[in-house]
């Protein structure tokens, strides 16, 4: 009972802490006098959302969303995720609304209350600088088609695909595309024009064989019959910076003709520009990792001993959690706890806690399974041999088993630590900006991805180096105690 009641106290330590560290790298810029709103975006869509150099996030929408929260007196925190995190994040009320140059559909208006339309673009098709070959959608057939899950582009890939007979790619976010394409994996993609344009005049070898569709038009959403204020303020704030030029100003900075196209800055360059991004990016993997880690060990620990325990009840509270979150992909995880449980509960948790629950939970299962086999791997003649010498089962598993299944599983858990690095990349799903994401981003603004991914990879390699030589020092220290 004495070593629950620490095992609680741990737990709620830890759970504080991740909360102090939330607060600490997410900051929320609260002003009391003034209300503030979450408003989740897609931070990887130039030039409507993106990141800067600056690490601050500037395009169209952000910046009228910026003049139009100054011209009505509110506040808001951005949450940038992928489009369909950002649909589900608003629909299950975990952010307050979404601007993400979102068309305005009937589909949607069925899910969302919308703003006035606050700009009209349709979408059109591009292929590789050097192919001659597509001129037309009749030139599609047989070939492959990138599209964005969930916009207007896609959409229209699926009308034309039913006539012109191609096989369709489907990505997260728009730098996949174009990688896609360029990489000669897709023969085409199909994006808004103005974002197509912003690309390609950013030195992106692509070109524009057809005409842009007739579009649609672009709104703020809310959820269904919720801030219905929200929406208020967005349509007057909205016809104020019309009528006062700043709108104007705003779209003529992103799609007038003096815009300048970034130059390559080559891979060094690339680092100098971003290393700022990149470290903080690392420092949130590596708090995610170390806070779940922390969690998942004494967790962990816990029901691999239930698995040990000589009790059929604590047998099978064991093995049905192994069972079930070994079961449940990681990424599907991270969406229940994020998505769902808030929806199920009446309550609002933040992407970090979602992020840490997540990790926790997932390496939780395979620390006990490494715990269990830890345990299992002592020759059972040590229990035998301090049972016969009259010691209790508990003080035997402590002071015999335990200690040698502990010199056994330090390889396996360092290994563990590892793979819990790697899983933190999966939670950009749900809008932590960690180190893979961090990477995401600055391809969307650079478009260099090819340079971008061996930067993320190298710092990637670099980490579970070290953890990897750290692995091999204890094993050898524990080795020569023996």
């Amino acid at each position: 009972m004495k070593g629950f009641r620490k095992n609680k106290i741990t737990l709620g330590l830890l759970f504080v802490a991740a909360l102090v560290l939330n607060l600490f790298l997410f900051p929320a810029d609260v002003n009391a006098e003034e209300e503030t709103y979450i408003i989740a975006t897609d931070a990887t869509f130039a030039p409507f959302e993106y990141e800067n150099e600056d690490g601050e996030y500037v395009g169209i929408d952000i910046d009228i969303l910026t003049a139009i929260a100054e011209d009505q007196g509110f506040q808001f925190d951005l949450r940038p995720m992928n489009f369909s995190a950002g649909l589900q994040a608003l629909e299950a009320n975990q952010v307050d609304g979404m601007i993400a140059a979102m068309s305005i559909t009937p589909e949607r208006e069925e899910a969302f209350d919308f703003s006035e339309p606050y700009f009209d673009a349709g979408p059109v098709m591009a292929v590789r600088e050097d192919n001659e070959e597509i001129n037309s959608y009749e030139d599609l057939e047989g070939k492959t088609v990138a599209v964005k899950v969930g916009t207007i582009g896609a959409e229209l890939a699926n009308e034309l695909q039913e006539t012109y007979n191609f096989e369709i790619n489907q990505f997260e976010d728009s730098s996949g595309m174009y990688e896609d394409v360029l990489s000669n994996h897709s023969d085409a993609v199909i994006e808004d024009y103005p974002v197509m344009a912003y690309a390609i005049q950013q030195d992106l070898p692509l070109r524009l064989p057809t005409e842009p569709e007739e579009g649609d038009s672009y709104g703020f959403a809310v959820n269904k019959g919720l801030n219905p204020e929200l929406i208020e303020k967005f349509n007057a704030g909205l016809v104020n910076i019309r009528e006062n030029g700043t709108y104007d100003d705003i779209i003529e900075t992103y799609l007038g003709e003096n815009v300048q196209g970034t130059t390559s800055s080559g891979f060094f360059g690339l680092i100098e520009k971003n290393y700022e991004n990149l470290l903080k990016g690392l420092g949130r993997t590596l708090v995610l990792t170390l806070v779940s880690f922390a969690i998942a060990l004494v967790a962990g620990t816990i029901i691999g001993l239930f698995s040990a325990a000589p009790s059929a009840v604590l047998n099978f509270i064991a093995n049905i959690y192994v069972t079930i979150l070994r079961g449940i992909p990681l990424i599907v995880l991270a969406f229940f706890m994020y998505f769902t449980v808030p929806q199920l509960l009446g309550i609002q948790i933040t992407a970090f806690m979602a992020g840490i629950i997540t990790l926790s939970l997932n390496t939780t299962a395979y620390i006990a399974e490494q715990v269990r086999g830890g345990i299992a791997a002592v020759d059972k003649g040590q229990l035998e041999a301090a049972r016969s010498l009259g010691l209790p089962y508990g003080l035997s598993m402590r002071k015999v088993v335990v200690p040698q299944a502990i010199k056994i599983m330090i390889p396996s858990l360092i290994n563990q630590f590892v793979i819990t690095l790697k899983d933190t990349s999966i939670l950009a799903v749900i809008g932590i900006v960690e180190l893979t994401q961090t990477g995401r981003i600055i391809i969307a603004r650079s478009y260099q991805s090819g340079s971008m991914w061996i930067i993320v990879g190298l710092i990637y390699l670099i980490i579970i180096t070290l953890l990897t030589k750290l692995s091999n020092l204890i094993e050898r220290r524990l080795i020569t105690n023996d």
